[in-house]
C-alpha cells in the first residue's frame, strides 16, 4: 500500500502517520528527514545535496526523486509507504508515479485530512508543552489535572511555540493551499482522493482512514 497523506499543520497528519506505521508497518518517506538524513551519512546524493544547499540554491526534483528511489529500493517490496511533503507540483506528481513504476508500485490512495479553519486556530494556539518531558496540553481540551504541574514527570515548568498563533496558523493553512492545489485535481481524475474529517477525534480519524485503506 503506498498512499499520501495531506493536511495542513495541526491537522493531525503526523499522529496519523505514526499510527500507520506501528498498525501495518509502513514507512513515512518525509522528503526533509531523507534530506538531512542523506547529507549526514554522506551518501553520493547527500553531497550532492550538501553542496546545493551550502550555494543557496533549492534542492532539485532529480535529487528528491533519487532520495526516493533509493528509499524504496532499501525498503524492499513488501513495505508500504506514507509519502509526506511530496509532491507537491504537477512534475513531482508525474516523477512519483514513474519511481513508483520503476518499482513495481502504484499510488493507491490520497487522503486529505479537512480542517476548520477556525476550529484549527483554537486547536493549535492552545497547545504547550512540559518543558521538562515534552507532555502536551491544551488549554481547552487538556489541562494538566493539578494546575501548573506536569502529569507525566511533576515539573512546574511549560512552554509554547512561538509560532503557534493566529496569525502564524493562517498564513500556514494559506501555504498548505497553495501547495496542494497543483496536485489535488491529478489525483482526483484518477479518483483516489478521500477527504477525511481532521477536526474529528484522533480514534476517529484513524477508523475513517482505516477504512479508505480497507476499500
Amino acid at each position: 500500500m503506498n498512499i499520501i497523506l495531506l493536511g495542513p499543520p495541526g491537522a493531525g497528519k503526523g499522529t496519523q502517520s505514526g499510527r500507520l506505521v506501528e498498525k501495518h508497518g509502513m514507512r513515512q518517506l518525509s522528503t526533509g528527514d531523507m534530506l538531512r538524513a542523506a547529507v549526514a551519512a554522506e551518501t553520493p546524493v547527500g553531497l550532492e545535496a550538501k553542496a546545493v544547499m551550502e550555494r543557496g540554491e533549492l534542492v532539485s526534483d532529480e535529487i528528491v526523486s533519487a532520495l526516493i528511489d533509493a528509499e524504496l529500493s532499501a525498503m524492499g517490496p513488501s513495505v508500504g509507504a506514507i509519502f509526506d511533503g511530496y509532491p507537491r507540483t504537477g512534475d513531482q506528481a508525474r516523477q512519483l508515479d514513474a519511481i513508483l513504476a520503476g518499482h513495481d508500485r502504484q499510488l493507491d490512495h490520497v487522503i486529505e485530512l479537512e480542517v476548520d479553519l477556525e476550529a484549527l486556530i483554537e486547536r493549535i494556539t492552545g497547545r504547550f508543552s512540559c518543558a521538562k518531558c515534552g507532555e502536551g496540553y491544551h488549554d481547552t481540551f487538556k489541562r494538566p489535572k493539578v494546575e501548573g504541574v506536569c502529569d507525566k514527570c511533576g515539573s512546574t515548568e511549560f512552554k509554547r511555540r512561538k509560532d503557534d498563533n493566529e496569525e502564524a496558523v493562517r498564513t500556514r493553512m494559506e501555504e498548505y493551499r497553495k501547495k496542494t492545489a497543483p496536485i489535488l485535481p491529478y489525483y482526483e481524475e484518477r479518483g483516489i482522493v478521500t477527504r477525511v474529517d481532521g477536526m474529528a477525534d484522533m480514534n476517529a480519524v484513524s477508523a475513517e482512514i482505516e477504512k479508505v485503506l480497507a476499500g
